[in-house]
């Protein structure tokens, strides 16, 4: 095996380089005892670049930004990859990197002894392959292209207790790692591992939560699936939807002037949905499984209207009329039974009466704060009508993302990440938390640090200052979102 003849820095490298000024390497000669220096951009540089950005007290989700260009200028590898154990450490996801695109972070996703990386982190050694794809045990992802960096490592990441905590993937487009390749990588993980045992993403390595109303400085660091890519920094509050069974109250009004609020309040998030509907056809959005216009078609089916008006003339009040007309639609929907279909279509004709009831008589208890972080179970029709008019800076949720949840999120247009779980175990309306849909992380009650390192990223990307990654479409912190839609005129009887 004939080792590397010459470096061959990378374009990460050479990026880094240009940022990072380090002092020319200082040699002795042997003959005349002499000083040389030699030019700068040498491998020694590249190294001291490493330890200085290492050596620093950074947050781990700053590691995750800043060590991938870093390890890969040491290595000279293309595509630099850390993968981090989650839950009970049987999982591996890809949570930070280099030389791929940004999406693939939060994404992708291995079992422990599935593929390369995933033997490499069962065997608690290193692996190698000059050609990857043809290795025993490979596992391909397609939207990464991997064969063109067939050139493979990977180490695993262990920690204090000798507990694999993730791994360190390098690839190139040629030359073979060599040992001291191998060397070099393995003593790279160390402040990763401190990282990640300071954060605690294993669920073992966290204490048993604590019941508490908020407020608290336990600081809890949760892993998810990114859906849409940004940072934010608010305070936690929980979706919320209106109360169906609320007594009387508010100004007395006529059996004909609440059937008109009624019929004005079906026109409101009719018009409310086609903005959402030419938003999602305008970004390519509309599938089998997320078209829109049937949500449309359900606010403008009359039937719909007719029978809450009825309801209303009847002497029922607007919420009871609503919420009589969602359950006998769910009534009728269970009564075919094994009709996925119509199970799912009654859940959507609730969210949407429960809209149309938020409009007719607002429920200041269903009311979510404004600029908050949100939480929730799922995304639903009822919160891109009525939370989003609170403008939430990020929403984090804890089912698995679904094609209609995917766009949701989308033309919700901020910060979201999803497959949080236990985060109503762990995370109390009024906490303060720092989403990083990028990586696919949510920090509960995040350090000085943290905060600090958000702000600095903030500011690096507004001022285009390159830092291996193109900015996120939304990168919110208490004050502002992503773009939503214009609610000017979708209040009732507009």
């Amino acid at each position: 095996m004939k080792p590397r003849s010459k470096s061959r820095p990378t374009k990460a490298a050479s990026s880094l380089e240009h940022r990072l000024p380090v002092p020319q390497q200082v040699t002795i000669s042997a003959r005349t005892h002499q000083l040389r220096t030699s030019p700068l951009g040498g491998p020694v540089d590249r190294a001291l670049a490493f330890v200085t950005y290492a050596s620093r007290a950074v947050p781990l989700t700053a590691m995750l930004d800043g060590l991938p260009a870093r390890i890969s200028a040491v290595l000279e590898a293309d595509v630099v990859s850390i993968y981090l154990a989650e839950g009970g450490g049987d999982g591996l996801v890809l949570r930070g990197n280099v030389g791929f695109d940004r999406q693939a972070q939060g994404t992708i996703r291995l079992r422990v002894g599935e593929g390369l990386t995933g033997q490499a982190v069962a065997l608690r050694r290193p692996i190698c392959a000059v050609r990857a794809s043809g290795a025993e045990g490979f596992r391909r992802f397609d939207e990464l292209d991997e064969d063109r960096f067939p050139v493979f490592l990977a180490v695993p990441i262990v920690g204090a207790d000798n507990r694999v905590l993730g791994a360190l993937v390098a690839q190139r487009a040629a030359g073979e790692f060599t040992p001291s390749d191998v060397v070099a990588a393995t003593l790279m993980t160390a402040p990763i591992a401190h990282a990640v045992r300071r954060d605690a993403l294993l669920d073992d390595l966290r204490d048993k939560p604590q019941r508490r109303t908020g407020g608290g400085t336990r600081k809890v660091m949760l892993p998810g699936r990114p859906l849409v890519p940004g940072r934010a920094l608010g305070a936690v509050a929980a979706l919320r939807r209106p109360a169906k069974d609320r007594p009387p109250g508010g100004v007395e009004r006529s059996a004909q002037a609440e059937a008109k609020q009624i019929d004005a309040s079906f026109d409101a998030v009719e018009r409310a949905i086609r903005k959402l509907e030419a938003r999602a056809r305008a970004a390519n959005l509309v599938g089998p499984h997320n078209d829109l216009s049937s949500f449309a078609l359900m606010a403008s089916d009359s039937r719909l209207r007719e029978r809450a008006v009825e309801l209303v003339r009847q002497g029922k009040g607007v919420p009871d009329a609503l919420s009589t007309v969602a359950r006998e639609v769910t009534r009728a929907a269970l009564g075919a039974v094994g009709d996925p279909f119509l199970a799912e279509r009654s859940r959507d004709i609730e969210d949407l009466c429960d809209a149309v009831l938020m409009l007719a008589a607002p429920d200041a208890r269903a009311a979510v704060p404004s600029k908050a972080l949100l939480v929730g179970e799922k995304l639903t029709l009822f919160d891109l009508l009525v939370t989003a008019k609170s403008q939430p800076v990020g929403l984090a949720l804890a089912q698995r993302p679904s094609p209609r949840s995917e766009v949701f999120a989308r033309l919700l247009g901020v910060p979201v990440i999803a497959g949080v779980e236990s985060i109503f175990r762990w995370a109390s309306p009024g906490d303060v938390a720092l989403l990083d849909a990028d990586h696919g992380l949510l920090i509960i009650n995040p350090s000085r640090a943290e905060v600090s390192a958000l702000r600095a990223w903030r500011k690096s990307h507004a001022e285009g200052e390159p830092a291996g990654a193109e900015a996120p479409p939304s990168m919110s912190e208490g004050w502002s979102s992503g773009p939503g839609l214009d609610w000017g005129d979708t209040e009732a009887g507009a």
